[in-house]
């Protein structure tokens, strides 16, 4: 595939040329070992001769490099500075803390490609904050006093992500990639309507979580902890850092309703989508007998959220867009 690129000085044509930018394969032999990498190069337009182009050298380092560390499992750049952020301590403190020389992670984030048994450690302590605050305790004497609590407060406020599965948190990183604002109140209603979609599209759950119906509509109690303290406010937390680019933990499946949901609903307020929960059987009939205002904590069983969706999607087909839009129009018009 070509892209077209900017005019530069063609050695063979002995002018300036159009150029376009392509793919080429090169095998590089690294460590006795070769490899197959794909790199970037400017096609003179006029001869069809590479052309030597300025930064073009830069970018297939760099190309070369994030290959090299993905066919490997090493971390790359991006995953250190990741976990400086989440952790919210700098290069120096991490290398004491991982047990490296003070050097070590400054190197890295240079360019430097780490060991394999580095690249281990540092993988450990992203996925695991258990394993870091193990870390942090060891090497505490390394530590200022400041640079540890405030570490610590970090991996321990990183542990609670994990009293939802897996699956949940995967599905809530999606959203975030996927939308750049969402409210706690908004989340809660989209994890409803996904749950109730894919359920009624597969006949199964998308993740293990039970709904609550509480005041403003259904609830995940368990999310509802993790992002209390963002309130009214769009959610910016530096935890799900760790999830970035693990997109590929869902399936095509999950991912498609996922995607069906956040096309629709995910362009309305919560307070709108508040609405429409409000107007569905399932969180009427966990409702039923308490009035206006009054907390209730009743289950919302998945299987109800599932028939429900299922009836909705033999009237509008909800595994599309257009379905989904339908059925959004006619209930916002019930509950006008």
């Amino acid at each position: 595939m070509t892209e077209k690129g900017r005019r530069d000085f063609c050695i063979e044509c002995r002018k300036e040329t159009e150029y376009l930018l392509q793919k080429r394969d090169i095998i590089k032999t690294i460590r006795g070992k070769d490899y197959t990498f794909g790199i970037t190069v400017a096609i003179c337009a006029e001869c069809g001769e590479e052309m030597s182009i300025p930064g073009l050298i830069d970018k297939n380092v760099q190309e070369i490099d994030e290959q090299y560390r993905a066919i490997e499992g090493l971390v790359s750049i991006n995953d250190i500075e990741r976990l400086m952020k989440i952790y919210k301590i700098g290069k120096a403190p991490l290398s004491l803390v991982l047990g490296f020389g003070e050097v070590t992670i400054p190197r890295y984030l240079e360019g430097q490609i780490p060991s394999k048994e580095y690249s281990n450690v540092v993988r450990a302590a992203m996925v695991s904050p258990a394993y870091m605050k193990q870390k942090l305790i060891e090497n505490r004497t390394k530590l200022t006093d400041a640079a540890y609590k405030k570490s610590m407060a970090a991996a321990d406020s990183i542990e609670s992500l994990f009293s939802v599965s897996d699956k949940m948190l995967r599905v809530i990183a999606y959203v975030f990639e996927k939308l750049e604002e969402v409210t706690p109140l908004m989340l809660q209603k989209l994890l409803y309507f996904i749950q109730g979609i894919y359920s009624a599209l597969y006949g199964r759950p998308i993740f293990e979580e039970d709904c609550r119906a509480w005041v403003h509509g259904p609830v995940y109690p368990e999310v509802y902890e993790l992002f209390r303290d963002f309130k009214y406010n769009p959610i910016d937390d530096t935890r799900f850092a760790l999830f970035e680019g693990t997109a590929d933990a869902l399936t095509e499946e999950e991912k498609n309703v996922i995607d069906l949901v956040l096309n629709t609903f995910g362009m309305y307020s919560g307070k709108v989508l508040e609405r429409i929960t409000h107007n569905e059987d399932p969180w009427k009939e966990a409702r039923k007998g308490y009035g206006d205002g009054i907390p209730s904590n009743t289950l919302l069983p998945k299987e109800r959220i599932m028939k429900y969706y299922e009836v909705i999607n033999h009237k509008y087909g909800i595994g599309t867009e257009e379905g989904l839009k339908t059925y959004i129009h006619d209930m916002l018009e019930k509950a006008s």
